[in-house]
């Protein structure tokens, strides 16, 4: 006959906290169900990397760290999403795209936002004005009240991470 208790690090943390991580993510996210997949997705993380289980000596702490970069990354595609709809709403042209497109592109923008993450609010802003929203230079430079050469600039950084990024 099999013990029925838990046997594995990683099932002990499962058992035992489980239902307290469901609860802190539901008082944040205020929907159980987007709780139970964070919470979910929070023991997938940990799965994934199982030897770090094995000496925590603040496991709520532990899991709370993970699924609150969880959430965070959540907020961050919530957002990218929402900008990324509100821009195609904006459009002149009424043109659908299907949702594996909305997907893709939505990808794309994740990526790069990961990727452009240690660079100030204002260069990602303009790379995005640029990349995205297909503006001039100066079209960015009077929409922020910029210089060009301040705009070029902070293209030049943005697209220094990008091409660094290419051979990492």
């Amino acid at each position: 006959m099999q013990d029925a208790s838990p046997t594995s690090p990683v099932e002990q943390l499962y058992e035992n906290h489980h239902s307290w991580l469901q609860g802190w993510l539901h008082r944040r996210l205020g929907h159980r169900a987007d709780a139970e997949d964070l919470a979910h997705d929070t023991f997938i993380r940990v799965l994934r990397a199982p030897h770090q289980v094995t000496e925590l000596r603040q496991p709520m702490a532990f899991l709370a760290s993970i699924a609150n970069g969880l959430l965070i990354n959540r907020w961050r595609r919530q957002e990218i999403e929402r900008a990324y709809l509100e821009a195609l709403a904006a459009r002149p042209e009424a043109r659908v795209s299907s949702p594996e497109d909305r997907y893709l592109v939505i990808e794309t923008l994740l990526q790069l936002d990961s990727l452009l993450i240690g660079l100030s609010v204002r260069v990602r802003q303009i790379f995005f004005l640029s990349q995205i929203d297909g503006l001039t230079y100066p079209q960015i430079a009077v929409q922020l009240g910029l210089t060009v050469a301040q705009v070029q600039r902070a293209m030049g950084k943005a697209f220094s991470v990008c091409y660094a990024s290419r051979f990492e």
